[in-house]
């Protein structure tokens, strides 16, 4: 009796590969690099070397001419790099992807090709309902990069700032210490034989904790003040010195602000930041004895700060000495920009290998926690609650 066959070959009956979705082919990006015009900003989103690295990954970047003054960075620098240099604004916004520090212009939204997708910071205290209608109106994709929020809850570009401006307020202090600037004349350090200077922190955030970091090692006392225990405990354990802590009772706070030399006001709130020292408190502090109110962002926590700028830093109230700049990062603006440029190109070039914003999206939800407008869709509820604007949210649109 013949053998019956088998109506497969042995080939067919092997095991066969899973087939698993491929995602989409790497993406070429066009970007571009407007030169900021907000007042006294001097950052810019990539450095050259930045720009190097993008190119050379096949992404194209046209730069405007002199965006880089700011930062010391030239034109012929980002040449070199393999970007493009634009003497034309519209050129630049004509690109895919901008990048820029502060939120566009209505003018400069104009200019902004359909569907383009803007990084930004969004600023919202000093928005208004039209700005976030004309980036509806144009379809925009606008991903702000103060709320990027990574997997482990931390804002990674505000956290760098932030500690930027620790930093900065302990170095500004003791410059206005000095004689030359009205100050007391007082060194912030500790020299043998003469007492140490005193530092107050009101906020254990980052900027208390790197303000706290370089008060201690030029020598100064510092004591730190916040209402959360977990803050505090915290700002204690990271900076492996001891220091005095305590919650923000008014007595504790005037008996502390009297005797110091410097008082740093870092503190942050949800929507303005709460007022913790008064005007009373201030007229009892030393002549000569320096604020540095960095929480001026949001309003401050002094009463009598007043909202100055770079050119003209300081005022005088009740004898003492007030700096109330926003944005201090700005001042440093070679090392702000480092720190933003290294925190911006990862996403590029993920974005660009994912094969464009939507992919990246769809499988970063730190970009998508930044993410504010999706095609000219409103998909942050801080906004529409806001500015009484319609709502979706995000996970219906990008799956």
């Amino acid at each position: 009796m013949a053998k019956k066959l088998s109506p497969f070959t042995k080939e067919e009956l092997l095991p066969k590969p899973e087939m698993l979705e491929i995602l989409k082919k790497k993406d070429d990006l066009y970007i571009g690099i407007p030169k900021e015009t907000h007042f006294q900003e001097k950052r810019i989103c990539l450095t050259p070397k930045a720009v190097e690295t993008l190119t050379e990954n096949g992404h194209h970047i046209v730069v405007e001419s002199g965006a880089g003054n700011g930062t010391n960075y030239t034109d012929t620098q980002y040449s070199e790099a393999g970007a493009k240099i634009s003497y034309n604004a519209r050129d630049v916004f004509a690109s895919n992807i901008i990048l820029k520090i502060e939120p566009p212009s209505l003018k400069e939204i104009e200019m902004m090709n359909p569907q383009s997708v803007l990084f930004s910071a969004m600023q919202i205290k000093t928005q208004n309902k039209s700005y976030f209608e004309a980036l509806a109106k144009k379809r925009i994709t606008a991903i702000a990069f103060d709320y990027i929020q990574d997997s482990h809850g931390i804002f990674p570009l505000v956290k760098s700032l932030s500690e930027i401006a620790g930093i900065a307020s302990v170095l500004i202090a003791s410059e206005l210490m000095t004689n030359v600037n009205k100050g007391n004349g007082l060194l912030l350090g500790n020299i043998g034989g003469v007492p140490s200077s005193k530092v107050v922190i009101i906020g254990a955030g980052t900027v208390g904790e790197y303000a706290a970091k370089s008060a201690l090692g030029l020598g100064a006392t510092v004591e730190v003040f916040d209402n959360s225990l977990t803050k505090l405990r915290s700002i204690q354990n990271k900076l492996r010195h001891p220091i005095s802590t305590s919650t923000i009772q008014p007595k504790n706070l005037l008996k502390s602000l009297i005797e110091c030399d410097v008082a740093i006001g870092a503190l942050r709130g949800e929507t303005r930041t709460p007022v913790v020292v008064s005007e009373a408190m201030v007229e009892q502090m030393k002549d000569g004895a320096v604020i540095i109110d960095v929480s001026i962002d949001n309003g401050g926590c002094f009463e009598t700060s007043e909202i100055t700028n770079h050119k003209k830093p300081t005022i005088l109230k009740h004898g003492v000495i007030h700096y109330c700049v926003p944005n201090i990062p700005s001042r440093y603006s070679r090392t702000a920009s480092v720190s933003i440029s290294n925190i911006f190109t990862p996403y590029l070039l993920n974005i660009g290998d994912m094969g464009g914003i939507e992919n990246a999206a769809r499988f970063d939800k730190s970009l998508q926690n930044g993410m504010y407008f999706y095609h000219g869709i409103l998909t942050n509820k801080t906004i529409a609650n806001w500015f009484h604007l319609p709502l979706t949210d995000i996970n219906l649109l990008i799956f």
